[in-house]
C-alpha cells in the first residue's frame, strides 16, 4: 500500500475517533440495576445524575398516588377544600380492591385522615373518596391529574385512574415521576404525609404502616411512594436529603420482592458518594438592591428566593462560581416577591442552577407631593450649602 494512502487512512481514523467517537453519549454511571427503568436527579436543579431507560412508558402501580396527592394538596392551597373537610365514602369508593382501608359506604373521615391513608397505607378506596370530594367525580379528578401532567410537560404520562391499578392507557416513566416528585417537594404537606412511618385510624382499631421501607432503612429518606402490581412489578419513587444534598430516585419494573428498596439504595449510594452540596448563600439572604423610579422609597432590597447552592461533583467545588444578574432600575409600582434578577451557578463553565432574586417589599407609586419632597431631599444631600 502506498505511504500516502496509509497516511490518509490514519488521518481519517483519528478524525473519526475524535469527532464522532467523542460525541457519543457518556454513560452517567456504571450501575448495574435490575430495574427496567431508573433515574437519579438532583432535586434542586433537576439535573440527571444517572438514568437507565428513563423515558420508557411503564405502568407505575401505586406510585401514581404521588400525582393524586399533588393534585389534592394543590386544591387545598387554592382554597377549594380544607384539611378539616369531612369526606364521605361513596359506594364506588368502597368497592375498590387492592390496597385499602376498607371504607364502608357512608363512612366519614377528615380530608387529612384520607390523605394520610393514601400516603401511608396506599389506600385505593381513599383515593376515590378524596377525588369525588374535591372535584365531584373521580373522572374529573383524573382529568386534573392529566392537566397537571401537561403543565409539567410530561411527554410519557397518561392517567386513567387515581390509584394505579392496571388499566389500558395508564402509564408514566421514571423521568416523569422524578419531575412529579420535584413538584411535590414544593408542598411540605406532601413530604409530611409520605414520611409518616405509622398511623392509627378508627381510634387505633386500624393501624397503617408506611409501605416505603426506606424510611427505616436509609438515612435521610423523608418522602414519596411505593407501588406493586403483577404488571408493573415493584416500583418506588423516593427522596433523600443528606448534608444539604437532596436527591430523587425512581425505579420501575423491579422483579425481586423488596428489590425496589435495594435498587434505590444502590443508586442513592452512588449519588451521595459522587456528589456533594455547596451553598454560596442561604435562602432569604440579601443579594443586592435596585433603584425604584417614582416610588415611595428610592430602592428595594433583593433576596434569594431559595438557597444559592447546587449539587457538585466531589473534587470540583473550586471550579464553581456565581454570576448575579439584576435590573439596574425599575419604575414603581413593585410587588413584594416580584422577580427582579437571578443568580446563576456555573461549575467548569456548565450552568448548574438558577435562583430567582425577589423584592423584599411592595413599593407603591409615589404621588406628586412625595416626588417633590424626595427631589428636595436629594438636592440637599448633593449641595447642603444652598439650603443654609
Amino acid at each position: 500500500m502506498p505511504k500516502n494512502t496509509l497516511r490518509i487512512i490514519m488521518v481519517c481514523f483519528f478524525l473519526t475517533f475524535f469527532l464522532v467517537g467523542n460525541s457519543l453519549p457518556v454513560k452517567a454511571a456504571n450501575i448495574e440495576t435490575s430495574a427496567e427503568s431508573a433515574i437519579l436527579i438532583d432535586a434542586v436543579s433537576g439535573k440527571i445524575l444517572y438514568e437507565k431507560e428513563a423515558h420508557k412508558e411503564l405502568p407505575p402501580a401505586s406510585v401514581t398516588k404521588i400525582m393524586t396527592l399533588l393534585v389534592a394538596v394543590e386544591a387545598i392551597e387554592q382554597g377549594i377544600v380544607k384539611l378539616t373537610d369531612i369526606v364521605t365514602c361513596s359506594d364506588r369508593a368502597s368497592s375498590l380492591g387492592g390496597s385499602q382501608i376498607y371504607l364502608e359506604p357512608g363512612e366519614q373521615f377528615t380530608l387529612e385522615e384520607m390523605l394520610i391513608a393514601i400516603a401511608v397505607g396506599s389506600a385505593n378506596d381513599a383515593c376515590v373518596a378524596v377525588a369525588e370530594h374535591i372535584y365531584g367525580t373521580h373522572e374529573e379528578f383524573v382529568d386534573m391529574m392529566n392537566k397537571k401532567a401537561k403543565e409539567l410537560k410530561l411527554a410519557n404520562t397518561n392517567f386513567i385512574n387515581s390509584y394505579g391499578l392496571p388499566a389500558q392507557g395508564h402509564y408514566t416513566s421514571a423521568y416523569d415521576l422524578a419531575v412529579i416528585g420535584r413538584e411535590a417537594l414544593k408542598y411540605p404537606l406532601i413530604r409530611k404525609f409520605t414520611s409518616i412511618q405509622e398511623h392509627d385510624l378508627r381510634n387505633g382499631e386500624f393501624k397503617l404502616w408506611n409501605t416505603n421501607k426506606l424510611l427505616w432503612w436509609y438515612e435521610g429518606t423523608d418522602g414519596f411512594k411505593t407501588g406493586w402490581t403483577q404488571e408493573a412489578k415493584y416500583c418506588l419513587a423516593s427522596t433523600v436529603e443528606r448534608n444539604g444534598l437532596r436527591l430523587i430516585a425512581v425505579v420501575m419494573g423491579v422483579p425481586e420482592v423488596r428489590g425496589h428498596f435495594q435498587e434505590s439504595m444502590k443508586i442513592y449510594n452512588y449519588g451521595f458518594a459522587k456528589y456533594t452540596y455547596k451553598e454560596f448563600a442561604p435562602a432569604g439572604s440579601k443579594q443586592g438592591e435596585i433603584i425604584v423610579h417614582k416610588g415611595t422609597i428610592p430602592t428595594v432590597d433583593l433576596i434569594a428566593e431559595r438557597a444559592v447552592g447546587s449539587s457538585i461533583e466531589k473534587g470540583k467545588e473550586d471550579s464553581c462560581r456565581i454570576e448575579t444578574k439584576l435590573e439596574t432600575s425599575i419604575s414603581a409600582p413593585v410587588e413584594k416577591g416580584q422577580v427582579l434578577g437571578e443568580i446563576i451557578i456555573y461549575c467548569d463553565n456548565e450552568e448548574m442552577n438558577r435562583i430567582k432574586l425577589i423584592a423584599t417589599e411592595t413599593v407603591k407609586k409615589a404621588n406628586l407631593w412625595e416626588m417633590i419632597k424626595r427631589t428636595i431631599n436629594e438636592s440637599y444631600k448633593m449641595a447642603p450649602s444652598i439650603f443654609t
